[in-house]
């Protein structure tokens, strides 16, 4: 009669003890780095006070990645732009891209449709664009994902920013850092997982790519 209660006691405390292995402890790396800077952007000093309306056109991957890994990321993309609330952010969907130019979507080094520009300006009122190139894509360990980016106004083209980095777990001060942001991002909203496998998961590590590639944008 007492032995099945103990067994109980026996496994939940093996649960417990479980968890309790992915969370960091204050000496570990997620703590004190290093941590990843990017370097390869450009950019105005501050955002022009004109630029309000944003749209973003679809991820193009090329063919560095599958068209449905494509897709996924645009709203990947997106998610990470609204979180730095520099501007009104508005997205432009494959299908009107593709009936509207005849394409899924276009590379920010690719020459574009004559009329693009200013049929995505008329159409919702905006002050700029920003392009989102897949340079590379590993989605198995180590993960590494290659971000180009480039924000320009639909008016005078003009770049206001660049970017172009590529991001790999196996750079350990990439992987604190996108631990880091795991920790931030799921303190009190699930478990804590920080241990390496938590940086197998290919959503997770685009949405920090991506949100570092953004953090990058020229202040408002």
């Amino acid at each position: 009669m007492i032995a099945r209660p103990i067994a109980i006691l026996a496994g939940a405390a093996a649960l417990l003890l479980a968890g309790c292995e992915s969370i960091p402890s204050r000496s570990d790396s997620v703590y004190h780095g290093p941590f990843y800077q990017p370097r390869n952007f450009v950019g105005e000093a501050q955002l022009p006070t004109d630029v309000r309306r944003v749209v973003v056109l679809p991820v193009s991957a090329g063919s560095i990645a599958p068209g449905e890994t494509a897709e996924a990321l645009d709203a990947v993309v997106v998610a990470a732009l609204q979180k730095q609330q520099r501007f009104e952010v508005v997205s432009l969907t494959r299908d009107e891209c593709r009936r509207w130019f005849g394409a899924d979507a276009f590379s920010s080094t690719a020459a574009l449709p004559h009329q693009l520009l200013s049929r995505i300006a008329a159409k919702f009122a905006a002050d700029a664009v920003i392009f989102v190139d897949v340079t590379v894509y590993q989605p198995y360990r180590p993960q590494s994902l290659g971000l180009r980016a480039k924000l320009a106004t639909v008016r005078d083209v003009r770049l206001l920013w660049t970017f172009d980095e590529v991001m790999s777990a196996a750079d350990p001060a990439v992987a604190n850092s996108a631990r880091r942001q795991f920790l931030k991002t799921d303190r009190g909203t699930q478990p804590l997982d920080l241990s390496p496998h938590a940086l197998q998961s290919p959503g997770r590590f685009a949405a920090f790519a991506a949100e570092t590639m953004f953090g990058t944008l020229p202040p408002r």
